[in-house]
């Protein structure tokens, strides 16, 4: 048995995907998934606010697709927002402050629809906990997870409207975040009587760290594939 760490990457699926937006764009993204089983659920990747180095490589993202097929049979779908730089490469377009993704958010739905991916949950960190309220309500969508909402770009009527809507939200509040910190989203997601807001101690907005990393990827998982919570921290090599 060895140890999980920052690096370790779990065996899955990995195939490079195009996104299609209907005002015409590519975006660029890749889809892991189980080596050996269908996936039991599918993560939509939104990731942190690409003018601030943010990207579908962004380390909890990227860790979550390189862990979570393996340990929890989840389907993890990334992507590059419109004009977004990785090292899978640059989705068409230009940054639309949160505005235009919209249609990003949609292609990305619509991509789990046609690929017959089950039980799309969002999960935004940052900036895409922006795109996961102001634009993921589909009907297709069965909860989001939000790590580190500023709640700057999504205001109290995208709350009010998923407090309406019903579907579970679920934010992972840092003790010590740049923007929103745990007391202050308590009130703020008042607005959600379904909202969960779990505190993590010592935690910063960029999650940095093996140990809040593990707290975020067992939080996301115990939501949305609990059956394989809590994750093991160690992994078989040999595949046995």
């Amino acid at each position: 048995m060895a140890e999980i760490r920052a690096a370790t990457v779990l065996p899955a699926r990995r195939e490079e995907i195009t996104l299609h937006t209907s005002d015409g764009l590519e975006l660029v993204g890749e889809l892991a998934l189980p080596v050996d089983r269908p996936p039991v659920a599918t993560l939509v990747c939104l990731h942190p606010l690409p003018t601030a180095e943010g990207m579908m490589d962004s380390h909890v993202l990227r860790k979550a697709s390189y862990r979570l097929p393996a340990l929890a049979g989840l389907a993890v779908l990334r992507f590059n927002t419109r004009g977004t730089t990785s090292a899978r490469g640059t989705s068409q377009g230009e940054f639309g402050e949160g505005e235009t993704e919209r249609f990003d958010v949609a292609a990305a739905l619509e991509y789990t629809e046609y690929h017959d991916l089950p039980r799309p949950w969002l999960l935004g960190w940052s900036f895409g906990t922006e795109l996961a309220l102001k634009w993921g309500r589909d009907p297709l969508v069965e909860g989001a997870i939000l790590l580190s909402p500023p709640l700057k770009r999504a205001g109290d009527a995208d709350l009010d409207a998923w407090g309406a809507d019903g579907r579970p939200l679920v934010a992972l509040v840092p003790e010590f975040d740049d923007f929103l910190r745990p007391a202050e989203a308590r009130e703020r997601f008042k607005r959600v009587p379904q909202a969960e807001v779990i505190a993590v101690d010592n935690a910063k907005h960029l999650w940095v760290g093996e140990p809040y990393v593990r707290i975020v990827l067992n939080e996301i998982v115990k939501r949305v594939a609990p059956a394989a919570a809590p994750l093991p921290i160690e992994w078989d090599e040999s595949g046995k």
